[in-house]
């Protein structure tokens, strides 16, 4: 098995505005592992607020790629193990794991759905990410677009435009990226209206001493994005969370995400599949997951102006899962 990597930079079709910041492009490591003139692909993305650095992956990838070449082509979950005991980041990990699925799919010449016997007869809708804008810019945007399901960013507390977005007939949620206090929480859990968002996403900065306040059991549908990194946090969210958002990068791929998948369903809790602002060959990755979940986030490679890849597409919220081996994942 031959291992290989190129870092990637993606510029965006237009600003992207979330609570931590606005980007207007993208830098992604892509990986590739081949084996008998097949290749599967991997990719992990720049982020600052979670400080992820390409360069010191490329570092790790240089000291390891001796390791990974060694390997034997194995069942994923057993290359997984491997891959655990060399102590990688969880971005990285989940690269070299997401690529070797794809890599091993298309060596068995099957997909990963059909690997994992995924029924993917019934897929939920993508949301589409609505950044951070006036309320009334926010609203233009969604009365203009042809997608029926919409994230809406925000970096403050501001009851009125809640107000404002809670009255359109559309199907919205809220990801305020950890900008709101406990006691905007407590405020917006009592209050009615707010059943009418599909769900709110990460209300606080990361943590228990902040997510203790919340109550799963009143009118919010509150989701954890970075209050759930992995599958060993669960029981402590269960009382304060309804749903959790999984995203590959920051579990560690598509092994660990299977796990916690099975194990939330267990707790009750209803289940998204995220993503970060990726290329198809991220969101390939992430969308053989969608069957098993109630929502999905995966409009990553609509938002990138100069995509790389071919494989599952996003068409206006509708998740088209690539009949190909593996991942279905080809560069262009």
């Amino acid at each position: 098995m031959k291992l290989s990597w190129q870092i990637v930079k993606f510029k965006l079709k237009e600003t992207f505005s979330i609570a931590y910041g606005n980007y207007t492009s993208r830098e992604a490591l892509i990986v590739l592992l081949e084996k008998s003139g097949s290749i599967g692909y991997g990719e992990c993305t720049s982020i600052d607020y979670y400080q992820i650095s390409l360069s010191d992956f490329t570092i790790i990838l240089d000291k390891i790629k001796t390791q990974i070449e060694k390997q034997n082509i194995v069942y994923p979950t057993d290359f997984y193990i491997f891959l655990l005991s060399l102590n990688l980041p969880s971005f990285l990990r989940s690269s070299l794991d997401c690529a070797y699925w794809d890599l091993f799919g298309k060596l068995e010449k099957k997909s990963v759905t059909e690997l994992n016997t995924i029924n993917n007869s019934i897929l939920p809708e993508s949301s589409l990410t609505i950044s951070i804008d006036t309320v009334e810019n926010q609203i233009k945007r969604i009365e203009k677009s042809s997608w029926s399901k919409f994230k809406v960013k925000c970096n403050h507390f501001n009851e009125a435009d809640i107000l404002k977005l809670s009255e359109l007939n559309k199907d919205i949620s809220m990801d305020s990226n950890g900008s709101f206090t406990k006691e905007n929480c407590l405020f917006i859990e009592d209050m009615e209206f707010i059943l009418k968002f599909s769900y709110l996403e990460q209300p606080m900065q990361p943590g228990y001493e902040n997510y203790q306040v919340l109550n799963k059991n009143k009118f919010a549908n509150w989701m954890a994005d970075e209050d759930c990194q992995d599958g060993a946090s669960l029981h402590l969210l269960q009382n304060h969370y309804r749903s959790i958002n999984i995203k590959l990068v920051k579990c560690g791929g598509l092994t660990p995400a299977l796990g916690i998948i099975s194990n939330g369903r267990k707790l009750g809790f209803k289940i998204m599949i995220g993503c970060m602002t990726e290329s198809t060959i991220g969101i390939s990755a992430s969308a053989v997951l969608a069957p098993l979940c109630d929502y999905a986030d995966l409009d990553g490679a609509n938002l990138i102006a100069n995509d790389i890849a071919k494989g599952s597409t996003i068409i206006n919220g509708k998740i088209i899962l690539s009949e190909n081996h593996g991942l279905g994942i080809k560069i262009n």
